[in-house]
């Protein structure tokens, strides 16, 4: 496409072109098809998650930047570069074949890198922009048109940087309304790469493709905004005039990003639009949000949300429903409904985008650092204050007062053991020295930490299944607690900071600092909402045991969310017969474990998500009343760890879910806490049985049903001892 804008006379920036040949051979010398093989064919397409492709993208982003650059490909580009008078600072633009493609376009998807100041830099600049052939976005972008990723190549175009003002892009239709004949212009002061990283909030025009005539003006919210317009109306007339004349030469409405102005003007880049109906790019440009949105979220996020989260949590437990008029406690199931609703919103809106901050974390640490693991990063995230790991380390600090008091611990488990209804807990310990205290703090940590919802249930009701999991940790040679990783994380981040250099230092403290509020605040953020849905779940058993008393529903019978319309106004309109609803239907297989006498497979297959190996028997939480069951040693089989579950990962001997991804709450919790996990394994919890003995391999993401079968994969596995139905793993 450039070089048909030279042909048409327009100025471009001096440049090469290195064609995917060189891409090919560079694969070729680091012998990589074999790991795209591996990365892209783990899974069905169709069951991968977008986390699982991240993290494949992450591990194939690594390789490409860890493999060196042949020394006689150098040699070429440096004699071209000089041949073609290509001189740096230089910008290094993706180009893969498919690119530009009317329908097809993946403009924002691959990488470009501007900028780049010597050789050195200008190697990492092609590999990352080769790497970015497998990002994430990409893949579910060649995903959704149905492309053959397995055919993907990408060639590079090297160009040198012109540096004008003002910059912008320019479309030959709006985007957001591609069937009015209008263009659309953007600038900013400075480089375009500004505004394609949403880094500078750009002026914007709107003008009729039918006269020319300027409909709408937009200054954008900039420092220099008051200065006036980046663009005057000649000026700006001008480039229309050029967008016209490009539709015109190549018979398609031009996306084109542009420098300088009048007579100075230079075209970098020019590719055919697509329209929103045909090709909504917006959710895989979303998987990465730019440094400005961050930091706008991690304001908005820290300083606003979730103290109003938090806050509406802790007014709805203070609020007395049981003294209330049936109309007022309706009125208060209505509220709680729609502002848990909200807050579902919120959560798709500013919760998951700032999850990204992570992500982007990892990658610019793997960029800078060029660590062999590239989960490296994940060990500055260690040891964060999250209202998860306070829960654990309060049950933690229960477990070890039993453990060093066998009278209270005795009487517990007697409790536990005759029925754990009567007497209640804190007459049955009365008279055991320690007992009063012990029942005063478990009444505290249950308040802070356990008016949560898990399903339907919420957990604060059902303490004795708390009360179970403490009794287990109890029992183990050392109580479950967190080591110290403080240090480690300092120490790790110190060699960050030194790394970055006094240059990027700034850059790379802010991208430390929002990567670690955003996995504190995501891990928070789901048990605030499981607050709101528990508080919520104690209003609909109100109202049940209001409907019972009045004959209108049987004893025991749980409101579903799906009828909360119809007791409403039940509660309002007092007086009716006995109310009936369709109940929820739970999806086709759901819960359903493997038919007996099936051929069930040997072994399972997903993400190595925590390194390490462990056998253990199986244990499977579906609902609930899981919880309970949960022994020390055994392996936890689940669809996915749940915030509100992560209290039993301490008792694992290794972890395995259905739910893929190396930044899921039950992989971060296991890497930390050195216990094996595996996720990503479609059906584990329908596939494995409670009670079967598995190995579970971190290392390769290999889940193996059954008993060991040789010595080695025994020795392998460290196992010494049987704890909890099945082998434990070494200390």
């Amino acid at each position: 496409m450039l070089a048909r804008l030279m042909d048409l006379g327009f100025a471009v920036p001096p440049g090469i072109c290195l064609t995917v040949v060189a891409y090919e051979r560079f694969v070729r010398e680091h012998d990589l098809e074999p790991v795209l093989q591996m990365e892209l064919e783990r899974k069905r397409y169709k069951d991968m998650r977008w986390e699982e492709m991240w993290d494949s993208a992450l591990r194939l982003r690594s390789r490409f930047l860890n493999a060196t650059f042949p020394a006689d490909m150098q040699s070429a580009i440096t004699e071209s570069l000089l041949h073609e008078h290509v001189a740096a600072p230089w910008v290094v633009r993706s180009s893969a074949p498919a690119e530009d493609a009317k329908g097809t376009s993946f403009a924002g998807l691959h990488e470009s890198v501007v900028g780049v100041r010597d050789y050195g830099e200008l190697w990492d600049a092609l590999r990352t922009v080769w790497a970015s052939l497998w990002s994430d976005a990409a893949i579910l972008y060649r995903r959704e048109l149905a492309l053959d990723s397995r055919r993907s190549r990408m060639a590079v175009v090297i160009q040198s940087l012109v540096e004008r003002s003002p910059s912008g892009v320019a479309f030959g239709r709006d985007p957001r309304e591609p069937r009015s004949n209008r263009s659309v212009v953007e600038a900013v002061p400075g480089l375009c790469k500004d505004l394609v990283d949403g880094e500078v909030d750009p002026d914007r025009w709107i003008i009729e493709n039918a006269d020319g005539r300027i409909v709408e003006r937009r200054t954008g919210g900039r420092e220099d905004a008051d200065i006036g317009p980046l663009l005057g109306d000649e000026s700006l007339k001008y480039l229309w005039r050029v967008v016209r004349s490009l539709e015109e030469a190549f018979d398609f409405p031009p996306d084109t990003e542009w420098t300088g102005r009048d007579d100075d003007l230079v075209l970098l880049q020019a590719r055919p639009m697509t329209t929103a109906p045909q090709d909504d790019k917006a959710e895989y440009l979303s998987l990465r949000p730019g440094p400005q949105r961050l930091r706008s979220l991690a304001r908005r996020v820290v300083e606003e949300l979730i103290p109003q989260l938090e806050a509406e949590g802790r007014r709805w437990s203070q609020e007395n429903l049981e003294t209330i008029t049936d109309p007022r406690l309706a009125d208060a199931l209505q509220h709680r409904l729609e502002r848990l609703s909200h807050w579902k919103r919120v959560y798709k809106r500013d919760f998951i985008p700032f999850a990204h901050g992570v992500r982007a974390l990892g990658r610019y640490y793997n960029d800078l650092m060029r660590p062999d693991d590239p989960y490296e990063f994940l060990d500055l995230l260690r040891g964060a204050d999250m209202l998860a790991s306070r829960r654990n380390r309060d049950l933690a600090g229960l477990s070890r007062g039993l453990a060093k008091n066998a009278d209270l611990r005795r009487a517990l488990q007697e409790w536990w053991d005759s029925g754990r209804k009567r007497p209640e807990l804190d007459s049955a310990l009365k008279n055991v020295s320690g007992g009063k205290a012990f029942v005063n703090k478990l009444e505290k940590v249950l308040a802070e930490h356990f008016d949560v919802a898990f399903g339907d249930t919420r957990l604060w009701e059902e303490r004795a299944d708390v009360i179970a999991v403490i009794l287990e940790m109890s029992q183990l040679e050392h109580a479950p607690s967190h080591r110290n990783v403080s240090k480690e994380a300092r120490r790790l981040e110190k060699r960050f900071l030194a790394a970055a250099g006094p240059r990027r230092k700034k850059e790379a403290e802010d991208v430390l600092r929002i990567g670690r509020l955003s996995w504190r605040l995501r891990d928070d953020d789901n048990i605030l909402v499981g607050r709101l849905e528990s508080q919520l779940r104690r209003a609909l058993d109100l109202v049940a045991e209001r409907l019972h008393t009045q004959g209108r529903i049987p004893s025991g019978k749980p409101v579903p969310l799906s009828a909360v319309p119809l007791v409403m106004e039940a509660l309002r309109h007092p007086g009716g017969g006995e109310l009936t609803w369709l109940e929820p239907v739970s999806p086709e297989g759901a819960g359903k474990p493997f038919a007996d006498g099936a051929n069930r497979p040997r072994q399972l297959t997903g993400q190595p998500a925590s390194p390490g190996m462990a056998t253990g028997a199986a244990r499977v939480i579906a609902v609930p009343a899981d919880l309970a069951r949960f022994r020390a040693g055994e392996v936890l089989i689940c669809d996915a760890i749940q915030p509100n579950m992560t209290h039993l990962v301490p008792l694992a001997a290794a972890v395995v879910e259905r739910r893929g991804g190396m930044l899921i709450h039950g992989a971060i919790i296991a890497r930390e806490m050195g216990i094996p996990c595996v996720n990503g394994v479609p059906a584990a919890a329908h596939v494995i049985r409670n009670g079967d003995v598995v190995t579970v391999d971190g290392h390769l993401g290999i889940v193996t049903l059954g008993e060991p079968e040789f010595d080695l994969e025994t020795a392998a596995a460290g196992i010494v001892e049987t704890i909890g139905g099945g082998p434990r793993k070494r200390p």
